[in-house]
């Protein structure tokens, strides 16, 4: 029980840091609307701001889910993070067709015309509300030998699809932060190509502001060596970082387990411990890292739930299902406290 503690609200604790961000959707912007208020000063749309949420038919834009995150943040002195502009995932096929069959590929040609209406007008109309957007999400591929992920933006345009999409972005806002956001940020092979990738960017004077480090990790995995080896290597290339997208499983990814119906104590107090020390790196880092947002809000809702093993339950965060500190809670706010 926690009514007889004062809870301190998380955006003020490390507001001398960084800004405290929640990723959110309609179900968690209605229902967690006091604990979002409370705690987090940073807003990023789960899905509603991704290609397919709002241009589903060509030329039909819909910023509806959008517009209400973006009227919750203002009303509560908040800035957005727009996620994302161009992603392999949850993008139509009718943006890489050039038939409603889907048996011709676009060329190269109509392919940036579609990129270019699509970012010019997502970015116009959020140009007034939106601080950064991730632009291009997961390009880079994991697996050995490959730098880039063989999507169907890349097979068509080549490498040059990351580029366009930079430079048509800055052009449409000239304000808004640019960043690249990917996942397995912290594994070393995957931040080598991250930062060969960010790095040709600059030389070629395309204008990236910043490298978003998803940072979905669990009990065991990443170190924190790596961690903070990844950290160093991107912020050398003289970016700013953004954590965007944390969630801690009390899973490792390898473990199939459907048995649990809460966590255990062990698992509680491993990832109390590992949100300290991660809380610990950043905060060493603050000079660089500008936010760190979580995939959620409390346990009660996390993409988790069902991933990687379907129908299971997962408890990722800092609060629990009922919007309650858990020990990771007060072991991050400890943090502060420490030199």
């Amino acid at each position: 029980m926690t009514d007889h503690l004062i809870i301190p609200r998380l955006k003020e604790v490390f507001h001398d840091s960084f800004r405290i961000g929640a990723a959110v959707n309609d179900f968690t912007l209605e229902t967690r609307e006091e604990v979002l208020a409370k705690h987090f000063n940073s807003l990023t749309a789960e899905n509603s701001m991704k290609f397919g949420s709002i241009q589903e038919e060509e030329g039909v834009f819909d910023f509806s889910e959008g517009n209400r995150i973006v009227a919750f943040a203002k009303a509560n002195d908040m800035v957005v993070r727009g996620h994302t502009l161009v992603w392999h995932n949850q993008t139509p096929e009718w943006v890489f067709y050039t038939d409603k069959d889907k048996t011709t590929l676009a060329s190269k040609e109509l392919l940036l015309e579609r990129m270019t209406t699509h970012i010019q007008t997502v970015m116009k109309h959020y140009e007034d509300s939106i601080l950064c957007w991730d632009v291009v999400n997961e390009a880079i591929e994991d697996k050995e030998g490959m730098r880039l992920r063989e999507s169907l933006w890349y097979k068509i345009m080549g490498e040059d699809f990351i580029d366009q999409a930079f430079r048509i972005a800055h052009a449409a806002n000239p304000k808004a932060q640019l960043f690249y956001n990917d996942y397995n940020e912290s594994t070393p092979e995957k931040v080598e190509k991250i930062y060969t990738t960010v790095k040709g960017m600059l030389e070629r004077g395309v204008p990236v502001h910043g490298i978003g480090l998803q940072c979905h990790w669990n009990l065991n995995n990443p170190s924190l060596t790596d961690i903070e080896q990844a950290i160093e290597k991107y912020a050398s290339l003289g970016v700013r970082l953004h954590i965007t997208e944390m969630d801690v499983s009390v899973f490792d990814f390898e473990d199939r387990r459907t048995d649990l119906l809460r966590p255990t104590e062990e698992q509680l107090e491993l990832q109390a411990k590992r949100y300290e020390a991660f809380f610990k790196i950043f905060r060493a880092h603050s000079d660089v890292i500008d936010s760190v947002t979580f995939w959620g809000v409390d346990d009660a809702y996390t993409w988790l739930d069902g991933f990687p093993v379907p129908d299971r339950k997962n408890w990722p965060f800092l609060l629990d299902e009922k919007s309650e500190p858990k020990p990771a809670f007060w072991r991050v706010v400890k943090t502060l406290e420490e030199k």
